[in-house]
Formats: structure tokens, C-alpha cells, sequence
């Protein structure tokens, strides 16, 4: 029987920015304020086995806010951003069920685009065109995407060979233009890219300065034995669980292709660059509200912050004695 005095259910807060700038602080936080749970929106968080490169969050933070999509497949296991919305979907539903509210936490910009956006109707991959697309090298496969599909090569990340193999695959097996195929969300969904995106933001030295204090933190902590049990699970047949920072580096340091001190400080670089390019992604992919963070910043602090602008909307109820400043 309907409860007429059943409130409506809390609406998702959703925290992005690029890695080591404090988005995972600043989650707890928030969780701790409000009641809430965290999604993980981070594309290799969700293998078992990648701990210390993908910088999960541990044992006891986990028993002090539930977590969710990390720990959901193994490495033999393909992972999409279809897939992703669909376990987010089935996670939003149980966390407002039980009056509390999500928090969707992370810098994988594609799932963040996914779930705000809707999916497109892409095909499924294609062993053979793949296949071919994969022995091609980056700058031919750049050339024909430019030719083919300009907007995609305009927005797309030029040094991720991935996405660019995908973004012919589906060119060639449907003769659309990749940037065609976007499907709208149906009404049920048609709200989201509505939602307000906090992006957190640091001054480039103080990122930089960050990055390489949890790259030193993840080698101290076992980041070299931890790849190599990985490799007895199988982890170089995971072509995405490849793509994550440091796994790779450290794999060709245990084939005797560079030397621990090499492999660390190219590790740092890579980190880097890529969380540079996830601050252009976000910059042009998502409406977002930059939120610069300064050196020494709380995450208490600046999680109050973001729930003071988020309170001037009618999105968001504030439940118990907490109120913004």
C-alpha cells in the first residue's frame, strides 16, 4: 500500500575530478554528513585484485561509509560503461531505499557522460575488425577518424588507442558517424543531465606534488608484488585492467625492461598527463562546477561547502541537526 507520507527519495550528489585530488575525501565526508553511500565511478576500481594502483579505498574506510561497484568482477571479466550504469541503476534504487543518499564519486568521465547522458547504440565488438583495427598503428587510425568522423576526433582522447580502435569499430560496422549513435534516455531518465556535477580543481603544482606522494605511497606499499600476483591471475589477457596506471609500467619492469627507479618516476609522469587529460575531458565533456581546492584543504571543510551550494537548489534535504554554514 502507498505511504502518502512517504518522502520522495534523496537525489544522487555527484563528485568528479582527476586523480589524487581529494575527490575520495571529500566523499567520506559527505557520506558522513548526509547518510550516504558511495558509487565508485572508476573503471578499474571495479576489478578484484587492482588495490594499490587504483588507489581503493581501504578495509576500514569501507566499514565506515559503504562502497559500491568496486570488487565486482574478476579479471577475466569484460567491463563497460553499460554495465556500469546498469549495477549504478540497481545500487541508486537500494541506497534511496533505505533513506540514504548516493554518492556518485570518481574520474572515469565516460560513466559519469553515461549515466547523465544515456548510452548510444553502439554494436557489439567485433573479433575480426577489431582484430585489424589493433595492428594498425595510432596515427593511421587518427587519420581515418578525422576523415570519417571529425566531431569524434575533435572531442575524443587522441592518446588512448582504445577508445579511438572503438570509435572506428563502430564507424565501420555501422557507417555512421560514432558521434551519431548517442540514444537519448527514455522519460524515466530524463532528468539526469539536469544533476549538478561538483569537478574538484588544484593548482598544478600542488596536484603534481600529490600525484607523486601516492605513487611513492603505492610502491612503499607493495605495488610491485601486488602486479606480479596479477600476473598469475591472468591480468595481461585483460586488455582494459592493462589500462590502468602503473600495472603496466610495473609489468615491463618485471620483464627487465627498465629498472625500479625508472619505472617509478615514469609511473609519476604517466599519472600526470593522464589526470590532465581527465581535466580537459571534464572541461568539455560535462557541464560541471569547478570547485578549486587549495593545499591544505579540509575534506569536512569543503564537503560543507559543496552542501551549501547544493542547498540553495531543491534537490537535496538536509536531514538532522545539519545545517551549511
Amino acid at each position: 500500500m502507498h505511504d502518502g507520507n512517504a518522502r520522495p527519495p534523496l537525489a544522487p550528489i555527484f563528485l568528479a575530478g582527476p586523480t589524487a585530488v581529494g575527490k575520495s575525501a571529500v566523499a567520506m565526508a559527505l557520506a558522513e554528513l548526509l547518510g550516504g553511500e558511495i558509487i565508485s565511478v572508476d573503471s578499474m576500481q571495479v576489478y578484484r585484485g587492482l588495490d594499490l594502483g587504483t588507489a581503493k579505498p581501504s578495509a576500514a574506510e569501507r566499514a565506515r561509509v559503504p562502497h559500491h561497484l568496486i570488487d565486482v568482477v574478476e579479471l577475466d571479466e569484460a567491463f563497460d560503461a553499460a554495465k556500469f550504469v546498469r549495477l549504478a541503476a540497481a545500487a541508486v534504487k537500494d541506497i534511496q531505499g533505505r533513506g540514504r543518499v548516493p554518492i556518485f564519486c570518481g574520474g572515469t568521465g565516460l560513466y559519469f557522460k553515461a549515466w547523465l547522458e544515456g548510452l548510444g547504440e553502439a554494436p557489439p565488438a567485433d573479433p575480426r575488425v577489431r582484430a585489424e583495427l589493433e595492428t594498425t598503428s595510432l596515427t593511421e587510425l587518427l587519420v581515418e577518424l578525422e576523415r570519417r568522423d571529425p566531431e569524434t576526433f575533435a572531442r575524443i582522447d587522441r592518446q588512448n588507442p582504445r577508445r579511438v580502435v572503438r570509435a572506428l569499430e563502430v564507424i565501420r560496422l555501422t557507417g555512421r558517424p560514432f558521434s551519431s549513435q548517442r540514444a537519448p534516455w527514455n522519460t524515466q531518465h530524463a532528468t539526469r543531465n539536469t544533476q549538478q556535477v561538483f569537478c574538484l580543481t588544484r593548482e598544478p603544482a600542488d596536484l603534481r606534488a600529490r600525484i607523486e606522494a601516492r605513487v611513492d605511497a603505492m610502491f612503499a606499499a607493495g605495488l610491485v608484488e601486488e602486479t606480479r600476483g596479477l600476473l598469475l591471475r591472468g591480468l595481461e589477457a585483460n586488455r582494459n585492467a592493462m589500462q590502468a596506471l602503473g600495472y603496466r609500467q610495473v609489468v615491463e619492469h618485471l620483464r627487465g625492461e627498465r629498472g625500479l627507479p625508472e619505472t617509478v618516476a615514469l609511473v609519476k609522469t604517466k599519472t600526470w598527463q593522464f589526470a590532465r587529460r581527465q581535466g580537459t575531458w571534464f572541461r568539455g565533456q560535462l557541464p560541471v562546477e569547478w570547485v578549486p581546492l587549495v593545499a591544505d584543504a579540509e575534506p569536512m571543510t569543503v564537503a560543507r561547502q559543496l552542501l551549501a551550494r547544493r542547498a540553495a537548489g531543491p534537490e537535496l534535504r538536509l536531514d538532522g541537526d545539519f545545517s551549511p554554514p
